[in-house]
């Protein structure tokens, strides 16, 4: 039990640290204003020395695609429209349960406005308990849990690209329907958007061997590819974003040498292993985020302008490049990720920003296909007993004997303290 008399004693301390860290955080504010005005004036010789001295940066800085000084509306949405989005959650295989296995389960979301068309609520489950799921990674040293967690991603784009796929067919036949009593040119198809939660960067790849990464981005990157087939933009949206690609962007007008080999000049300098170390001059403006930036220069309904993240992980992304931006949504600075299809394209980037800042106003400050995924995917304890009495059932249809928790599972569920 939480003792609050003993922990109310700690609280002026950490609201006297409070004040000073939001002081110092107005003065990096208005050094990183001062340092984006001058990268806008040398944004050209700040990219090219970007792309030189790549391999020499102790920090991944995004590159910027457009004039640092852009801040662009966002258009009005079109009133029909669809959005698509997928959520998941899971229940994590324990030894201490009746059954060694683990589930999946995929909310899944089909909302359409302005066409008097039914929304799709649900959510897909499935069930892993063949050794061949449970156990493949630790030839990686991988963590069953763990490797539960990227399966899940999987899954999640796959249904994404399914429901694409359903999306385009209805489309296609209700415009075959149409064609037959009105004129085919003036069939507009509805656009459609397609929203994960979160980033489309998976860093957690960098760090897997190439075998385990190949049963992981491959499938992700073709249900993207089957999005574009179908004409469908995919967005990745980031709330309370903690990235600061865009501000070490900055980090190249901040040095203070000729040319930006920090593993010549500031060698030894910087965060190590998360322990701060002497901060190499650049270093001005730890630790603000891009997002904290973002809040003093855009308006609400603007867009920053798109940056191409240099992550190294995208290196095998192909086609599928991930470029982003920052987007004032009223409520806060979300961070929207893309492909590089959809930024490439200004239709698709108009309709993309457009519909997830309807999203945003619709949710009430959070995109509502996301928050409506969240909820149908999400497992509750109750979902759990009943998963678990379900498997029990049928153990016992099978003829195993001796099916319940381990002890201390059961002591756990009724305690008599």
């Amino acid at each position: 039990m939480l003792d609050l008399i003993k922990l109310a004693q700690q609280m002026q301390g950490i609201s006297q640290q409070l004040t000073l860290e939001a002081t110092a955080t107005r003065q990096r504010l208005d050094r990183a204003q001062t340092l984006l005005e001058q990268a806008y004036q040398h944004q050209e010789t700040l990219v090219d020395q970007q792309q030189t001295w790549r391999d020499r940066l102790s920090f991944t800085a995004a590159e910027p695609v457009e004039p640092l000084n852009r801040r662009i509306a966002i258009p009005v949405p079109p009133l029909a429209h669809t959005v698509i989005a997928t959520d998941g959650s899971q229940i994590a295989p324990s030894h201490h349960e009746i059954a060694y296995c683990y589930l999946i389960n995929v909310g899944r979301i089909v909302l359409h406005y302005g066409q008097n068309r039914l929304p799709l609520l649900d959510s897909l489950p499935e069930v892993f308990y063949r050794p061949e799921d449970l156990y493949v990674s630790r030839q990686w040293g991988i963590r069953t849990e763990e490797w539960m967690g990227y399966r899940r991603t999987v899954s999640e784009a796959i249904v994404l690209a399914e429901l694409g796929g359903q999306v385009k067919d209805q489309g296609e036949r209700i415009k075959a329907k149409s064609e037959s009593s009105v004129d085919p040119a003036s069939f507009i198809p509805h656009p459609a958007l397609a929203m994960v939660d979160g980033s489309l960067i998976y860093w957690f790849l960098d760090s897997l061997p190439g075998d385990a990464r190949d049963r992981i981005l491959p499938p992700i990157l073709e249900a993207w590819e089957r999005l574009r087939l179908a004409g469908i933009p995919l967005v990745g949206y980031v709330s309370a974003s903690r990235s600061g690609e865009a501000l070490n962007f900055l980090r190249l007008q901040a040095c203070p040498y000729d040319t930006p080999d920090c593993a010549t000049h500031c060698a030894g300098l910087g965060d190590r292993e998360g322990f701060p170390l002497a901060h190499a001059p650049c270093q001005v403006l730890e630790p603000l985020k891009d997002a904290a930036l973002w809040s003093i220069a855009l308006q609400p309904g603007q867009r920053s302008p798109l940056w191409r993240s240099s992550a190294r992980i995208l290196d095998l992304y192909g086609d599928h490049h991930i470029y982003f931006c920052y987007v004032h949504v009223g409520t806060e600075i979300a961070r929207v990720e893309f492909p590089a299809w959809v930024a490439e394209d200004v239709n698709w980037l108009d309709t993309a920003l457009s519909l997830t800042l309807a999203q945003v106003q619709k949710g009430y400050g959070y995109p509502v296909a996301l928050a409506e995924a969240h909820n149908q995917a999400v497992v509750r304890g109750g979902d759990r007993s009943r998963f678990f009495a379900l498997l029990e059932q049928q153990m016992i249809r099978a003829g195993l004997r001796n099916v319940g928790t381990s002890y201390k599972e059961a002591r756990k569920r009724g305690s008599i303290a």
